[in-house]
């Protein structure tokens, strides 16, 4: 019998940096440096070569899943006999703390709102649906934030339930990561998109099957695509360490900011303290409930220590 190699078995087709730049053949850049640059989170290095290497394929690729996915629906529809409203297509970006799941999901809404019929690309991020402080407290999850078990995942649920359902507007809570809570009485309004990209922690997540075989629903189970951004433990923690010495003097200098007792903190005292969050909080969350994920991911984005995306792997149709 014919031995099959593991690339043979594999779910995934993987491509090296230079093979999957190829696959932008045709797609042409739409945004410039400067708007590359405010794209970019706080020590992630994205640049125009990243950008047209890696970015401008995905957006081509998931142009033309959009573009599969509304045949598909017309289909339906002349089966049916019916006039629905088309459902959006919804994005998950999932990763670790510190990844850099902000910038690729702020790049991918960019790119795709200039692309093949200019469609409306809308963004939240799961933060908003972090149960606020006030809770967290008194159930004694301050330190388990960003753990599935913080979120109002009902809320997160009707909310995506709202959007492929075509109510409008759907509301999404909106998270301040300077006071570090969910703004009350503040909302973002979601109206009828035909793209939505979905970023967070946890949004491939998924729990134990109910015993009565009654159906439970995930929020992966709204995406039509899910990416996930991967690197190194160690290469993470460095990074996180790095965003943290910038904000103690940025964003943290700030009286309002709920980080602001750590703007004094001595270069020493500041990487020691990120560090013990990282390993107490971060790490934990990432090896018991992010990681297990991956797998689970249409498409993953393994990044080198300079940020750069290193290999692609695309889950086989």
């Amino acid at each position: 019998m014919e031995q099959r190699t593991d690339s043979e078995i594999s779910p995934y087709r993987i491509f090296s940096r230079g093979e999957w730049a190829t696959l932008r053949r045709d797609t042409p850049m739409t945004l410039s440096a400067d708007e590359v640059a405010r794209l970019r989170s706080l020590h992630d290095r994205l640049d125009m070569a990243e950008v047209e290497e890696i970015y401008l394929p995905i957006s081509r690729l998931l142009s033309l899943y959009v573009s599969a996915t509304k045949r598909l629906f017309e289909v339906q529809q002349a089966f049916l006999g019916t006039e629905d409203n088309k459902m959006p297509y919804i994005v998950g970006v999932a990763g670790s703390v510190a990844v850099g799941k902000s910038t690729t999901a702020r790049v991918l809404q960019a790119l795709l709102a200039r692309g093949p019929d200019t469609p409306k690309v809308d963004l939240i991020t799961t933060d908003g649906f972090l149960y606020p402080n006030a809770v967290l407290e008194r159930e004694g999850l301050m330190e388990k934030k960003g753990f599935p078990e913080s979120y109002d995942l009902s809320a997160l649920l009707r909310f995506l339930a709202d959007v492929k359902a075509g109510r409008r507007p759907a509301r999404a809570p909106i998270y301040s990561h300077l006071v570090y809570d969910v703004l009350p009485n503040a909302w973002l309004e979601i109206d009828r998109p035909d793209i939505l990209i979905v970023e967070g922690l946890n949004v491939l997540q998924t729990g134990r099957p109910p015993r009565d075989g009654k159906a439970i629903p995930f929020v992966s189970d709204f995406f039509d695509f899910s990416v996930y951004l991967d690197a190194d433990e160690d290469v993470l923690l460095s990074w996180y360490v790095d965003r943290f010495l910038t904000l103690r003097s940025t964003a943290f200098a700030d009286p309002k900011s709920y980080f602001h007792r750590y703007s004094k903190l001595s270069d020493t005292e500041a990487v020691e303290v990120a560090t013990s969050i990282w390993q107490r909080i971060n790490l934990v969350n990432l090896h018991d409930n992010i990681l297990p994920t991956r797998q689970r991911a249409d498409l993953i984005l393994k990044k080198g220590d300079s940020h750069r995306v290193g290999e692609v792997a695309l889950r086989r149709l």
